[in-house]
C-alpha cells in the first residue's frame, strides 16, 4: 500500500501588529535602560526587536516619540494599584515580583534609568510623578498622602532594584508570598495612614 504524501506544514503566521509593537517597545526599554538617548539608535532597537528600522518608524514615528512611550506609566500604574487600599500593599509587592520573576516588564523601575537622558529624562520624571506618585496619593486616605505615596513608591523601587539590578541572593530565594509577608508591614501603614505622624509638606 503506497505511503500517503505527508501533509505540508502550514507556514507560521506572521506576528500581528500589536505583537510587533510590543516587541519594539520592549527593545526600546532595554536600549534606553543601557544607553543614553543620544547613543540609542532606531537601527539598534529594530535589530533587537527583529524588525526593520522602517517598521519602527511606521509605528512610532521618531526616536523621541518612542522614548515618551517607554517612559509613560499610566497602564503600569493602573495594574500596580488595582486593589482596595486595605490590601494594596500585598498586591503591589506581588505584582512587582511577578513582573520581575517573569522577566516581562518592570512596572516602575525604569524611572531609575531616566538620569541617562538629560532633557528628555526630566519629562520622564514628570510623567512618573504625575502618573505614579500623584495617582497613588489620590487613592490614599488620611493626612500627608503625597508624602506617604512617595515613601511607599520608594519602598517598591528599592525592592525592584534588589531583584532587577542587585539580584540579592537571599531575597530572591524567597517565595513571593514570603517577600510580601515581610514588606506588607512596611508598606501598608503608609497606604492606610497608620504610620507615625508625618510632617505636612
Amino acid at each position: 500500500m503506497p505511503t500517503p504524501d505527508p501533509v505540508p506544514e502550514r507556514p507560521a503566521r506572521p506576528r500581528d501588529a500589536d505583537a510587533r509593537r510590543a516587541d519594539i517597545l520592549a527593545a526600546a526599554r532595554r536600549a534606553f535602560a543601557r544607553h543614553a538617548y543620544a547613543d540609542t539608535t532606531i537601527a539598534a532597537i529594530a535589530a533587537d526587536a527583529g524588525v526593520s528600522p522602517a517598521l519602527v518608524m511606521k509605528y512610532y514615528g521618531s526616536k523621541e516619540h518612542l522614548f515618551t512611550q517607554v517612559f509613560t506609566f499610566d497602564a503600569d500604574a493602573t495594574a500596580l494599584f488595582d486593589a482596595p487600599v486595605d490590601g494594596l500593599a500585598r498586591h503591589m509587592v506581588l505584582h512587582l515580583l511577578a513582573t520581575q520573576r517573569g522577566q516581562t516588564r518592570d512596572p516602575i523601575l525604569r524611572i531609575a534609568f531616566s538620569r541617562h537622558h538629560l532633557e528628555l529624562g526630566s519629562q520622564a520624571r514628570a510623567n512618573f510623578r504625575t502618573q505614579v506618585i500623584d495617582a497613588l496619593a489620590a487613592r490614599l486616605p488620611g493626612p500627608a498622602a503625597p508624602l506617604r505615596a512617595e515613601m511607599a513608591v520608594g519602598v517598591l523601587l528599592g525592592l525592584g532594584a534588589l531583584y532587577a539590578t542587585v539580584q540579592a541572593d537571599r531575597l530572591t530565594r524567597l517565595d513571593p508570598g514570603e517577600v510580601a509577608d515581610l514588606y506588607v508591614p512596611l508598606l501598608q501603614p503608609l497606604l492606610c495612614g497608620d504610620s507615625p505622624a508625618l510632617p505636612a509638606v
